[in-house]
């Protein structure tokens, strides 16, 4: 998914340096629907949603070091 929103941030890159603004600012607004919507893919996943995993938050024992 996150390669539909290269590819359309790409197309508004080519777009506005050819010159069609219009097309460039919709293959934009594109882009940034696209990503929104793998944000909020991504935050409700029944897999990694809400979830930290790269971040341990758990309490342990720690050994005191002498």
């Amino acid at each position: 998914m996150m390669a539909l929103v290269f590819a359309a941030l790409t197309m508004a890159m080519v777009l506005a340096y050819a010159g069609h603004s219009r097309l460039a600012t919709a293959a934009m607004t594109a882009c940034l629907l696209l990503a929104i919507g793998e944000f909020l893919w991504e935050i409700y996943s029944p897999e990694y949603g809400f979830r930290m995993p790269w971040i341990q938050v758990q309490r342990g024992d720690v050994g005191v070091a002498l």
